[in-house]
């Protein structure tokens, strides 16, 4: 840790700097939730000395208080940690993770300055992380690229219609409720396009665009940001954890089967079965609830979500009034309600991508609030237990 957080004396060595590589470690995806996505790291390494150490970023604690719900508002810390590379290769091989090695084609005074940062920030470690803005992957940028002779330039072909989204779906394709989840989460703004510097929050599209990098400096001089890229820890076997057998699309088609099978059995027997509205109602509106919550999140991209239309929380403020109104053989004015927040859910299809089997999901209710009306128009009044 010498090497790190008292950089001043042996830096200033200019044999040191010369012996001394500053890289860019891109670590491919494994299993564990949080790891999807990939993962980056600076490597600090002396040549002579042996000294090796890895900065990481993405440090975070599980054990925080209310851990889950900072998390949900967007009030998460994470801290900048540094422990030596040899704990690192250890830790990705036992995840089968594949890392990418960058070398940065920097002059010594530069490698100076970002190891006098790095030193800096191991002071006060602690950051407020925002997935898409500021995590791990655009800490480690920006400690590199802010403490250069000159401007970098990116001359990678990104997809310039890239969303936030499109770009997480590339990586949680094979974890269904993960991608619902995240989905379900992310409103309408994640389906804008995005800009070269917002889709380095990934960390595969930041070692992309460094690959072909340029530094141009005040005299016009241009040099390559990267001088080698090597993979120093080769991808190994991963484990899969099993997974909810169904899909999300799934589960909400049986749901639509059941839906259209209560409502046939309501049709033949002349009763309307409130007991399954109520336990429809209630689950709904808890899901309304957390969408709700996003309202007032730090999370970027997620307060102006179309999907509050068709889940919000007024079926669970308004379960019990709708029972007990059907007991009594009358219709309630929610169902009407709910009908027309379909319909311009489904409009709103247009305008953001819905997480999978929402558009089941709308049209399922959409069906059930249109047989509500037409019931109570065919047999007002028509009580809802079995008459003897």
């Amino acid at each position: 840790m010498v090497f790190l957080v008292q950089p001043t004396r042996a830096q200033s060595d200019a044999d040191t700097l010369d012996s001394l590589e500053i890289s860019l470690l891109t670590c491919s995806p494994h299993e564990a939730i949080y790891s999807l996505y990939g993962h980056t790291a600076i490597r600090c390494r002396n040549t002579i000395t042996g000294e090796d150490i890895v900065v990481n970023y993405g440090v975070f604690d599980f054990a925080q208080p209310h851990f889950v719900t900072r998390f949900v508002f967007g009030l998460t810390d994470y801290s900048m940690g540094a422990y030596s590379f040899a704990n690192f290769e250890m830790e990705y091989k036992y995840y089968g993770s594949s890392v990418t090695q960058q070398v940065l084609n920097i002059s010594n005074e530069e490698k100076s300055r970002i190891m006098e940062a790095l030193a800096r920030n191991s002071l006060n470690p602690i950051y407020r992380y925002n997935f898409f803005y500021d995590n791990c992957t655009t800490r480690a940028r920006d400690m590199l690229t802010m403490h250069l002779d000159g401007t970098v330039n990116y001359h990678s072909r990104g997809d310039s219609t890239a969303t936030f989204r499109s770009m997480t779906h590339k990586y949680n394709e094979h974890h269904p409720w993960a991608r619902f989840g995240n989905d379900m989460l992310l409103g309408w703004e994640a389906d804008l396009s995005t800009t070269v510097s917002e889709r380095q929050f990934l960390p595969s599209q930041l070692m992309d665009d460094f690959a072909t990098a340029t530094i141009t400096d005040s005299s016009g001089t241009t040099r390559p940001l990267v001088s080698r890229t090597e993979t120093i820890i080769p991808g190994g076997i991963q484990v899969t954890e099993s997974e909810f057998p169904l899909s999300p699309l799934t589960c909400f088609i049986i749901l639509a089967v059941i839906i259209l099978a209560v409502c046939a059995t309501e049709w033949w027997l002349h009763r309307v079965f409130w007991g399954f509205d109520l336990l429809l109602m209630v689950v709904a509106g808890f899901a309304g609830v957390v969408l709700t919550l996003m309202l007032f999140s730090h999370h970027p991209a997620v307060r102006l979500n179309l999907q509050l239309l068709l889940l919000n929380p007024l079926p669970l403020i308004l379960a019990i009034p709708v029972a007990l109104r059907a007991r009594r053989g009358k219709s309630h004015w929610w169902w009407k309600a709910w009908a027309v927040l379909a319909v311009v859910f489904l409009f709103g299809r247009f305008f953001q991508h819905y997480a999978e089997g929402m558009t089941v999901l709308a049209l399922s209710l959409l069906v059930r609030c249109i047989w509500h009306s037409l019931h109570q128009s065919r047999h007002p009044g028509t009580p809802l237990r079995d008459k003897k």
